[in-house]
């Protein structure tokens, strides 16, 4: 007979104590912890402001995500700060000083630590602020034959501000960047300011301000450059000898070289030491990478199962950092197999085959000017978009970019396909009355779709992955019609804005906001439907819900929907069919009072406007993961529903 074996509840019993139970290095014998900060007599300032001014913390959860923990005191959740008697007196001088570059000339902070049971501290700091010091006038001198537009307009510190030294460095940075990008190179700004003793709150401020001379840029010197001609580089830069000088142009153009596929890094700097006072030589130097490039990968989503994808790009096509690649992609790989186990949102039946894309890619960095680049792309894929449509297309597309700012772009795009659907006649017949068979052949047939798209996007964000500051805005405007070589005519807008904010010391919040609308003309090649039927192309046509979109909601699945059910299953005569014939089929007097709810299939129809809005807040959870919370709302609605935002779904979760 074997023995019971208790070790695997003594391990449990051990963590559980571990985790619970401060160790004795946690508990830092003779040190007091410091339960709560607090700031009293902070008009002027919140708390948080003042917090990350000082050095003494009190003991906070390590991250929202273990708010559970850090309630029933699990010492691994803490972040456990103590209390250091050399901080406090150096902290009510950080906070002087704090105040000070503010404009509190008078500031008076005091300090009461306040030590109870358990080894535990309190620290208050008493905060007078008095009376701040107002910047009553703002001159500058030196800048009198400067005409330069806007050069003292919205400037950080205006007349009757407070009179802040932050504010001070930041308006005299802020001069010398626009003199710099209006061609004085060499400008500097002195910034003097005086306190009458008679208005001892009432400041005098002078900016002083020798701009030198303009100057242009000298010779352009390129090194590192192998595979990329100088022209190329030169052409990237969009500046050029004898041009103005302007700082945020090098930086631009810096940021360009960086844009081309086959450049790992690039530098370019002005000599302020060499040449006359009225040129200044450039020097540009770029690392590059490899030539040609193969990447590979694959993944998992909810939604189609596993895939892979393939790249192969000759970076540097026929030299001028053209770029020329092919690129593969499969997914719904074993959608059928894993459906209920690992790819519930998946597809069923044909809606699970196999999907994909095969393209090949060419883009030119610039043509006819050096702010226009080019792009063109041959495809053939098949996608699937369960229980909506399955579409097969092939098809070329054209766009022509135009930078008309920093970050800021104007692409004007044509993209003629010829596509075939299929599984679509549940939406031709429920939504478009355009239930005849031989109708809903030719809609599903290969027909082409033809659309010129007009489109404007900035992006100030911060990170392309993972952004923590910044925002970004895009418009498409897209417009199909017998004159663009389409079958379906259609015109169609979408407008996009995403926020992010910090939050903190390290959490971020994101907004987004997405709005849409589609509208159709008449479809006249139909034979069997009476008059004229406007027809929105399914792939047109709005869908809410998923990973992307509303995520309380599968992809897809927000909107217009209907319920179908197996033709099998009216005809039987089984308990849960309906036990029609035929001739209730065709007459529409077939009823399923009797079939069970289960037995009906729900298909979304999409819509023709939409409208998606998502606010999170995302936290670090340890060096590689995040942890968010955020709340969805959206909802998409059919042609001929009005728009009620009453009807909006909102869908908080974790």
């Amino acid at each position: 007979m074997s023995r019971p074996s208790f070790l695997p509840s003594l391990v449990w019993v051990a963590l559980c104590v571990w985790i619970l139970v401060p160790s004795p290095a946690a508990s830092q014998l003779g040190r007091a912890e410091v339960t709560r900060v607090t700031f009293q007599g902070n008009e002027s300032f919140p708390d948080d402001s003042l917090a990350r001014a000082i050095v003494t913390r009190e003991t906070e959860c390590r991250s929202v995500v273990f708010a559970p923990f850090c309630w029933a005191g699990a010492d691994f959740a803490l972040q456990r700060f103590y209390l250091l008697e050399r901080n406090v007196p150096l902290d009510r001088l950080r906070l002087e000083a704090w105040y000070y570059q503010r404009g509190f000339r008078e500031i008076a902070v005091d300090t009461v630590t306040s030590l109870g049971e358990e080894g535990r501290a309190t620290v208050s700091f008493i905060i007078d602020e008095g009376e701040p010091v107002i910047a009553a006038r703002v001159d500058f001198e030196g800048g009198d034959g400067l005409s330069e537009d806007g050069l003292f307009e919205a400037l950080p510190l205006q007349a009757g501000d407070r009179l802040s030294l932050l504010a001070l460095d930041a308006t005299r940075d802020t001069l010398e960047r626009r003199l710099a990008n209006r061609g004085y190179a060499r400008v500097s700004v002195l910034r003097r300011h005086l306190i009458p003793a008679v208005e001892p709150y009432r400041a005098l401020v002078t900016f002083d301000i020798d701009p030198g001379s303009r100057v242009r840029y000298g010779p352009i010197v390129v090194s590192g450059n192998s595979k990329l001609s100088e022209a190329t580089v030169l052409n990237t830069l969009q500046f050029s000898t004898g041009d103005l000088y302007r700082r945020d142009e090098m930086q631009q153009g810096q940021a360009r070289l960086f844009g081309l596929d086959i450049i790992r890094s690039a530098a370019v700097r002005g000599d302020f030491q060499v040449g006359p006072d009225s040129v200044i030589p450039i020097t540009v130097n770029v690392v590059e990478g490899d030539a040609y490039r193969v990447r590979y990968g694959g993944g998992w989503t909810t939604a189609e199962c596993f895939g892979v994808e393939a790249q192969w790009a000759a970076r540097n096509f026929f030299g001028g950092g053209r770029l020329l690649q092919v690129r593969g992609r499969a997914a719904n790989l074993l959608t059928p197999q894993f459906h209920d186990i690992l790819c519930p949102q998946g597809g069923r039946g044909a809606f699970g085959d196999l999907t994909g894309t095969i393209s090949l890619d060419f883009a030119q960095p610039w043509i006819f000017s050096t702010r226009n680049s080019f792009s063109a792309s041959v495809f053939l894929e098949r996608q699937s978009l369960p229980d909506v449509f399955i579409r097969e297309a092939v098809g070329i597309e054209f766009a022509l970019i135009r930078l008309i700012g920093p970050q800021t772009s104007l692409t004007v795009s044509y993209r003629p396909e010829l596509v075939r659907l299929d599984a679509a006649e549940v939406l031709f017949c429920t939504n478009l009355l355009v239930c005849n068979p031989e109708d809903v052949s030719i809609l599903e047939d290969a027909n082409w779709l033809s659309p010129i798209g007009l489109s404007f996007s900035r992006n100030f964000a911060n990170n392309v992955l993972n952004p923590t500051r910044g925002y970004s805005v895009v418009l498409e405007i897209e417009h199909a019609s017998r004159w663009t070589g389409s079958n379906f005519r259609y015109d169609r807008v979408v407008a996009e804005g995403t926020l992010y904010s910090g939050l903190g010391r390290s959490g971020v919040l994101a907004a987004r906001l997405r709005g849409g609308w589609v509208g159709a003309g008449a479809f006249k090649a139909l034979l069997q439907t009476p008059g004229p039927v406007d027809v929105i192309h399914p792939q047109k046509r709005f869908y809410a819900g998923g990973a992307n979109s509303v995520r309380g909601f599968a992809q897809g699945r927000l909107g217009p929907r209907v319920l179908t059910v197996d033709p099998v299953r009216l005809l039987s005569t089984v308990p849960q069919g309906a036990g029609c014939d035929p001739t209730e089929l065709v007459d529409l007097s077939c009823s399923v009072v009797s079939m069970d709810e289960g037995r009906f299939v729900p298909r979304p129809t999409g819509g023709t406007r939409v409208l998606e809005a998502n606010l999170e807040l995302r936290f670090p959870l340890g060096l590689s993961f995040e942890w968010a919370t955020f709340t969805d709302i959206g909802q998409v609605w059919g042609g001929y529903e009005g728009v009620d935002l009453s009807n909006l779904e909102v869908t908080p979760g974790v």
